[in-house]
């Protein structure tokens, strides 16, 4: 099975796919970060008519997420969900990688993500299933 950078749910790819829907043209979102906000970074969500060759995909059924190259350090492992309450509607990141947010929930503080030791708990996966 190979390594997907990200993850997503059930509820996000329902979103995803209900984007693409209300969108001539659309086939998916792009995830990236950009520096910005009181924590340091954000994460972007962009519509994708014509995906960037570089960028890495992933899908559940039938959504399709591409994630921005400069990203894939600081996204590793991360979950992307879609969660609705009573003040706001929308993506939701459980990423690894984040040391701490602003209260807000809109800006956050990231650090890349140790290979070595993803390298090392895959192997020790592989040896055990």
């Amino acid at each position: 099975m190979a390594f997907s950078v990200m993850t997503m749910t059930d509820k996000a790819a329902a979103r995803v796919r209900a984007i693409v829907e209300n969108s001539p043209g659309a086939r998916g979102v792009r995830v990236g970060i950009k520096k910005g906000g009181c924590a340091g970074m954000e994460y972007t969500i962009d519509l994708v008519t014509e995906p960037q060759a570089k960028d890495d995909r992933i899908e559940r059924d039938g959504a399709s997420v591409w994630i921005d190259p400069a990203a894939v350090l600081y996204l590793l492992g991360t979950e992307m969900d879609f969660e609705t309450t009573t003040l706001r509607s929308g993506f939701t990141f459980h990423n690894p990688n984040q040391t701490s947010a602003c209260g807000c929930g809109e800006s956050v503080e990231l650090k890349a993500a140790d290979l070595a030791e993803l390298a090392r708990q895959k192997q020790v996966a592989d040896a055990h299933g």
